[in-house]
């Protein structure tokens, strides 16, 4: 069966923003943990996993498969470098779906050989997040990388703005996935409820339109 994703994709940097913003409406989060003793981060992902239950909003764990398989997660999202140590036949075993980043040819075929639930594409736009050693994909890459994937869910990822999500979903992305547009906004709260008002009409609309 195919996965469904919201097509509002918050990725958020610890549990407390999950806190903080599931509750408004958030179906779908990532967490990013970054550079954290082992306890810090399992017990980042048991908060975020309780608020998540709370809510009813899907929590994807970012890099921290062995965790995720401990604490009984069921979705992981790993990038290129991180499947180079990962178990996907443990995830598999342990039921937890599976997201893949890509951002070329190459990464995209080792993504579909295992048979990922998602793919992630990006940076789309320029990216203040990190240094990107890709520049940025356009969104001609989302329609080419829809092709390529089918059915499969494609998020894409990097630079995206409310003002942006138009261009993303005409494209033929299903999910946008968004960091610092609202963790650096001045108001989180209201920035984040502009996005799952667009994303949810926009996303809508180009799926009834590609259904005629």
């Amino acid at each position: 069966m195919t996965c469904q994703l919201d097509p509002f994709y918050l990725i958020a940097d610890d549990a407390a923003w999950i806190e903080r913003l599931v509750p408004l409406g958030v179906k779908l989060v990532q967490l990013r943990v970054k550079d954290q003793p082992d306890d810090i981060v399992r017990e980042e992902i048991k908060s975020a996993a309780a608020t998540c239950s709370r809510h009813g909003c899907q929590l994807i764990v970012n890099d921290y498969w062995r965790e995720a398989i401990d604490l009984g997660c069921d979705f992981v999202h790993l990038g290129q470098g991180d499947l180079d140590t990962a178990d996907v036949v443990a995830l598999r075993r342990a039921g937890i779906r599976l997201g893949i980043s890509t951002h070329d040819h190459a990464e995209l075929d080792r993504a579909l050989s295992l048979e990922p639930d998602y793919v992630a594409l990006g940076p789309i736009y320029p990216t203040i997040l990190k240094e990107m050693p890709w520049a940025p994909q356009g969104l001609d890459r989302i329609t080419e990388w829809k092709r390529l994937i089918g059915d499969l869910p494609l998020v894409a990822i990097g630079g995206l703005t409310v003002e942006r999500l138009e261009g993303v979903f005409a494209a033929g992305a299903n999910s946008a996935a968004v960091v610092t547009d609202i963790s650096r906004n001045d108001d989180p709260e209201a920035r984040t409820a502009q996005w799952i008002r667009a994303s949810r009409s926009l996303s809508s609309g180009h799926r009834a339109v590609s259904a005629r």
